[in-house]
């Protein structure tokens, strides 16, 4: 009995220093990271502007109703990383707003977009696409699945990367600062499509 006591005692102590292992990697990966959507918290990071009805649901910040809105970042940032988790059904119209120059207007002129849109009438700029800046650079899809978004901005070069694969960079100084905006859009008097955030961080650098 007592060696068995004694085998036991070892095998936890192993399983409790793997554990505080994973724990203090799963804490490195995150460090400096700023989450401000994740299945615990959302909507009171954000301003919002228009009548989007962005809601906590299922562990996910959601919007699928109204004329189109957004959920600005209360904080202004210069260079940074972006991690966005989304899920968007086929004919969503969304996208990631960056270095926005009026926080009380966010237009696809006045911030960098980092488009989300597989039915864009326009393909050049569809989902991985900068709008009006840098094309994407082959067809993707975000329809019906959840995606990532890794986004990098540091001084006049943004590199979009969606789901692993680079999409778009940018060579461009005409936005150097501001927040950042997440859309739930629309297709002219149509309503946008889902737009679903599970997890969206950010990093200055």
């Amino acid at each position: 009995m007592k060696r068995l006591s004694v085998i036991a005692m070892g095998l936890l102590a192993v399983a409790l220093t793997a554990f505080g292992c994973a724990e203090m990697q799963f804490g490195q990966s995150d460090a400096g990271w700023v989450t401000l959507i994740d299945g615990s918290r959302g909507l009171e990071n954000w301003n919002r502007i228009g009548d989007a009805n962005w809601r906590a649901e299922d562990g996910a910040i959601v919007a699928d109703k109204g004329k189109g809105g957004y959920l600005v970042s209360k904080s202004s940032y210069k260079d940074f990383q972006i991690r966005a988790e989304f899920w968007a059904d086929h004919t969503t119209n969304s996208g990631i707003f960056m270095r926005c120059a009026d926080p009380g207007k966010i237009t696809d002129k006045s911030c960098y977009e980092a488009n989300i849109f597989d039915q864009r009438p326009d393909q050049t700029y569809a989902t991985g696409g900068i709008v009006h800046h840098a094309k994407v650079s082959s067809a993707h899809r975000a329809g019906g699945k959840w995606n990532t978004y890794e986004i990098t901005a540091k001084g006049s070069q943004l590199t979009l990367v969606l789901n692993g694969v680079k999409t778009a960079e940018l060579q461009h100084s005409q936005f150097a600062s501001g927040p950042f905006a997440l859309q739930f859009g629309n297709r002219g008097k149509e309503p946008g499509g889902i737009i679903k955030w599970r997890k969206v961080q950010i990093r200055p650098l």
